[in-house]
C-alpha cells in the first residue's frame, strides 16, 4: 500500500511517499508529481524516508519526468533513502541522473 502526502515549504514542495512504490500504486506518484507541475512548483524534494520498496515501475516514473523537469527548470532531490532503496537507485544509474542526498538539510543546502 502507498499512501503521498504533499506539503509546502516555500520555495520548496515536498513529496513524502509511504510504503511501497510498484506497478500496482506508482500511477498515484505520477498523479502526485504531475499535480505539483500543475501548480507550478519549480522545486520537488522527495522525502524517501519512508519509502519501503520501489519496483523498476515506481522509478520509472521519476525517469519520465527528467526532461520534462529539465525543459521547465523544476529541481528535483531525493533525500533519506533507506540503504536498500538507495542501492535500487544505483544499480539503474538513477543516482547520476537525480540529486539523492542523505538527509533533508543537505538537500535543501544544495544550491
Amino acid at each position: 500500500m502507498l499512501s503521498i502526502e504533499t506539503q509546502l515549504e516555500n520555495p520548496n514542495h515536498i513529496l513524502i511517499p509511504k510504503g511501497e512504490i510498484d506497478a500496482s500504486n506508482s500511477v498515484q506518484l505520477d498523479e502526485s508529481i504531475r499535480k505539483l507541475l500543475e501548480e507550478g512548483a519549480k522545486s520537488i524534494l522527495v522525502d524517501g524516508s519512508f519509502i519501503e520498496y520501489i519496483s523498476s515501475a515506481g522509478l520509472g516514473v521519476f525517469m519520465s519526468y527528467l526532461e520534462d523537469f529539465q525543459e521547465r527548470g523544476v529541481s528535483l532531490k531525493i533525500f533519506s533513502l533507506s540503504p536498500r532503496v538507495l542501492e535500487v537507485f544505483k544499480i539503474l544509474g538513477l543516482d547520476r541522473l537525480i540529486p539523492i542526498f542523505p538527509n533533508k538539510e543537505a538537500a535543501l543546502n544544495d544550491k
